[in-house]
C-alpha cells in the first residue's frame, strides 16, 4: 500500500463565496480523508486553490463594473478565510492567477504541443464586431427553443435546465454590446479525447468497476459507450492563461485544461515550502491520487485531465474519484443566482465557535450516492439530541464525576467483566469507522463516532456509579477510569470530522503533551482490552496513529493523571436562532418572486378589517410654503373634500413650493394628528420614489375627480 496520499478539492470558483453544498459534497468529507489519513500515518499532501480563469469570473466582474483580477482578489479571501474557520486543513490553498500556476500550465500545454498531441482546427464562433471580441457561450443570450425563456444563454436555458449550444438560440445577441454577433472563423488547439478511449476503458471500465463509486463509473461509462470527440484545449478570451505559442495572441488555456493543472502548481508551491519533492507525489507509484469533486465535474476528472496526464507521460493516474452528489436546501436547489444557499462565511458570523456543528450537520447528510437534503430544523435536532445530549453529555458527566469524587485524578482500576465488553464494544466501532472512511463512506463512519459515545452513555447507566459511591467507592474507581478511556478515545477519533470538539476534549482530559510509558509484557492492566502484544514505549498522546488506538484502548489516561475541569463542548440552539434562519431564506424566496429587484420587501401582514380603516381621499393643495429651519419640510393646506387641513410633509426637497400649489394628490384622511416641528400636521399624502431618488406624487388618472372621493 502506497504510503503518500495526495488529496485533491475541486478548485471553488473565485465568482462568489462557498455555501454548505460545496462543503458537504467535496470539502468537509475531503478534510475527514486527509485527516484520517494523518492520523493513519500517511504522508499526506491536501491541496486545492481558486479557480481564477473562466467565464464566470468575467460575468461576475462585468456585473459589479470591476475588473477580473477584482472580483477573484476579493471572493479569493473570502473562500480562503471560511476553509480556515471551519477548520478545512489544507497543506496548500492557492490560486490560479499566481505565477507558479501560469507556468507549470504553459508548460504543461508546451510538452503535449511539442509532443505532436494537439490537432489545430478551424471553427465558426460568434463574434461581436462592436466589442472586436469572440463570444464565450455564457456571452450569447437569446430564445430557448425549448420553453420559449427569452434570456437563456449560449451553454444552457437556466429556465428549463436544457443544454444548448449558441447555434440552437432563436435570435441570439450579444450580451457586451446588446448586438446580434456573427460567426467568424477561427483557430484552436483540440486534444482529439477519442484517441484515448482504449485507455479510458482500460484504466476505469476494466479496472475500477469494483472499486469506484457507481455514479462516477456509470457517468464515465456513459460517455465512452457514446463515443469521444476532440475538445478545443483554447479559447478566443481575454482572461486567462495565455497559450504559450507565438502565432497564438488572444487566445488562452481552456479552463478545464488550465484547472487541474492547479493541483499540481500548488504541489510544486507546497513542497518548495517544506523541503519536499513535488514529484513524489506526482510521479512515483508509490503516491495514492485521490480527487474529492461534485457530480457536475466528473468528466473532467475522469476523461480530460487523465487524458492530458496520459498525452503528457509522466503523471500517475487517480486512484479513486469520490464524486458526492448535490445538498438541497429546506427541500429546494441551492442556487448561488437565486441566493437560494448557506454562505460559509454568515454561518461563522451567525454561530460563533459552532464549526463543528455544522461538519456535523453536513455530514450526517452527506449526498454520496444520491441527493440529500438540509433543513435548519434538522441542524438544530443533530446539535440537541445527538451532540448535547448524547456526545457532550457523556464528556461533561466524565469530567464532572472525576473532579467530584476524586479531585480530577484517574484512579487505578480493577476490572470486571462489563468493562472489559464495554471497552471491546469501543474497539471494534473504532475499527469499523477506519474502514469505512477507507471506503469513503462518511455517514456510517460518522455513525460508528456517535457509536462510541452512546457505548459510553449506556455503560454510565448501567453502571450507575454516583448511586454506589458510598457503598463502593473502589468499584467507581474503575467505572470512571474506564468511561475516561472512552472519553479520551473519542477526542481522538472525533478529530477528522469535529477538529475544534477533539481539542477541546483534549484540553479537558490534559492529554496535549501526555508521554504514555507502555510496555504489554510488564503492564497486566493492559492485557484485558487489547487484541495484540503490540509495544510501544513513550509515545506522545499527540503523536499517536490509528493503530495505536486499536491496540491500546485502555492506555490513554494511566491512572494517577490528573485531568483538567469539565467545560461544555456544545450548547443548546433555541427555536428563536433556527426561526431566524428559516425567515432569512423566507425573505430570499419573496425577493426572487420580485419583477422589480428594487422594491423594498412586504411590510408585515394586516388583516381585513386593519384595511377598512383606512380612509383614503382625493384632494388638492391650496397653499404651500417652507417650514423654516427645515430643508426637508413643506406646510401644505390641503382641501380635502371633507374640509381644509394643515400636512406638513418632507418633499421639499423634491418639489418647491409654487410646484405643489393646485396639485391634486391623494391623502391618508384618518391618520392621527402629531406636531412637527411645532407644527400640526393631520395627515399623510402619498408619493412614491423615482430611479434618481426624487420624490413623485400617487395621483388620480382623472384630473377632473372631485375632492373628497374615497379611494378602495
Amino acid at each position: 500500500m502506497s504510503n503518500k496520499k495526495l488529496i485533491t478539492a475541486a478548485l471553488p470558483y473565485a465568482n462568489g463565496p462557498v455555501h454548505i453544498g460545496h462543503l458537504a459534497g467535496v470539502y468537509i468529507p475531503a478534510d475527514v480523508y486527509a485527516r484520517f489519513q494523518r492520523r493513519s500515518g500517511k504522508d499526506v499532501a491536501f491541496i486545492c486553490g481558486s479557480d481564477e480563469h473562466g467565464i464566470p469570473i468575467t460575468i461576475r466582474a462585468k456585473k459589479e463594473g470591476v475588473t477580473p483580477q477584482d472580483i477573484v482578489d476579493k471572493y479569493h479571501e473570502i473562500i480562503k478565510k471560511s476553509f480556515s474557520d471551519l477548520g478545512i486543513s489544507f497543506d496548500e490553498y492557492s490560486r490560479t492567477t499566481s505565477q507558479n500556476h501560469r507556468e507549470t500550465s504553459q508548460d504543461f500545454f508546451k510538452v503535449l504541443y511539442e509532443k505532436g498531441k494537439f490537432t489545430e482546427e478551424m471553427s465558426e464562433q460568434y463574434f461581436d464586431e462592436q466589442a472586436n471580441e469572440f463570444l464565450a457561450d455564457r456571452y450569447i443570450v437569446g430564445t430557448c427553443p425549448n420553453c420559449g425563456n427569452d434570456n437563456a444563454y449560449g451553454d444552457q436555458c437556466e429556465k428549463c435546465g436544457t443544454t444548448l449550444s449558441p447555434s440552437e438560440l432563436i435570435n441570439p445577441k450579444s450580451m457586451l454590446s446588446g448586438n446580434v454577433p456573427v460567426l467568424k472563423e477561427t483557430k484552436n488547439w483540440y486534444l482529439p479525447l477519442n484517441e484515448y478511449e482504449d485507455f479510458l476503458n482500460e484504466w476505469i471500465i476494466e479496472g475500477h468497476k469494483d472499486d469506484w463509486k457507481t455514479n462516477v463509473y456509470g457517468q464515465v461509462k456513459s460517455w465512452l459507450t457514446d463515443g469521444l470527440k476532440p475538445r478545443a484545449m483554447t479559447r478566443d478570451l481575454n482572461w486567462g492563461v495565455p497559450v504559450p505559442l507565438p502565432n497564438a495572441e488572444g487566445k488562452v488555456l481552456y479552463v478545464w485544461f488550465d484547472a487541474p493543472i492547479g493541483y499540481i502548481s500548488f504541489t510544486k508551491e507546497w513542497a518548495e515550502k517544506n523541503g519536499k519533492d513535488w514529484k513524489d507525489y506526482w510521479q512515483s507509484e508509490n503516491s495514492d491520487l485521490v480527487h474529492f469533486i461534485g457530480k457536475d465535474n466528473i468528466v473532467f476528472h475522469c476523461i480530460i485531465f487523465p487524458a492530458m496526464m496520459k498525452a503528457h507521460g509522466d503523471f500517475i493516474m487517480p486512484k479513486n474519484v469520490p464524486a458526492f452528489e448535490f445538498l438541497n436546501l429546506e427541500n429546494d436547489k441551492i442556487s448561488t443566482s437565486r441566493n437560494w444557499a448557506v454562505w460559509a462565511h454568515e454561518y461563522v458570523e451567525e454561530f460563533p465557535g459552532q464549526q463543528d456543528v455544522l461538519r456535523y450537520a453536513l455530514l450526517s447528510s452527506a449526498p454520496e450516492t444520491k441527493d440529500n437534503n438540509f433543513t435548519w430544523k434538522d441542524f438544530q435536532t443533530k446539535n440537541n439530541s445527538e451532540l448535547v445530549g448524547i456526545f457532550g453529555n457523556f464528556i461533561n458527566r466524565v469530567a464532572v464525576l472525576i473532579h467530584k469524587y476524586y479531585d480530577g485524578i484517574v484512579q487505578k482500576p480493577n476490572f470486571l467483566q462489563q468493562d472489559i465488553e464495554a471497552m471491546h464494544l469501543v474497539q471494534n466501532s473504532i475499527e469499523k469507522l477506519g474502514q469505512y472512511l477507507n471506503k469513503y463512506e462518511f455517514r456510517n463512519a460518522l455513525n460508528e463516532m456517535i457509536t462510541v459515545a452512546r457505548i459510553g452513555n449506556k455503560y454510565l447507566a448501567d453502571e450507575e456509579p454516583w448511586k454506589i459511591i458510598k457503598d463502593n467507592p473502589e468499584r467507581v474507581k474503575t467505572q470512571l477510569y474506564v468511561a475516561s478511556q472512552i472519553s479520551i478515545l473519542l477526542g481522538y477519533i472525533c478529530e477528522p470530522f469535529m477538529p475544534f470538539t477533539s481539542n477541546k476534549i483534549e484540553e479537558i482530559f490534559n492529554s496535549n503533551d501526555l508521554e504514555l510509558d507502555i510496555n504489554f509484557t510488564d503492564r497486566l492492566i493492559s492485557k484485558p482490552f487489547v487484541k495484540s502484544d503490540k509495544e510501544i514505549k513513550c509515545r506522545n498522546y499527540s503523536k499517536l496513529v490509528w493503530d495505536d488506538v486499536l491496540n491500546l484502548t485502555n492506555q490513554f489516561l494511566p491512572y494517577g493523571h490528573r485531568i483538567n475541569e469539565a467545560t461544555l463542548l456544545f450548547s443548546k440552539i433555541e427555536d428563536d436562532v433556527i426561526d431566524f434562519q428559516i425567515q432569512k431564506l423566507e425573505n430570499t424566496k419573496q425577493s426572487n418572486k420580485k419583477t422589480n429587484p428594487k422594491a423594498n420587501p412586504m411590510k408585515d401582514e394586516i388583516q381585513f378589517d386593519d384595511f377598512t380603516k383606512i380612509d383614503l381621499r382625493t384632494a388638492t393643495i391650496i397653499e404651500a410654503e417652507k417650514v423654516e429651519k427645515a430643508d426637508k419640510l413643506l406646510k401644505l393646506t390641503v382641501d380635502t373634500g371633507v374640509d381644509v387641513r394643515t400636512v406638513v410633509s418632507g418633499i421639499a426637497e423634491s418639489f418647491k413650493a409654487e410646484e405643489v400649489i393646485g396639485k391634486q394628490v391623494m391623502i391618508l384622511l384618518n391618520l392621527a394628528p402629531r406636531k412637527i416641528r411645532g407644527i400640526e400636521s393631520q395627515g399623510m399624502l402619498l408619493l412614491t420614489t423615482k430611479p434618481d431618488g426624487k420624490l413623485s406624487f400617487v395621483t388620480p388618472d382623472d384630473s377632473n375627480v372631485e375632492n373628497g372621493i374615497e379611494i378602495g
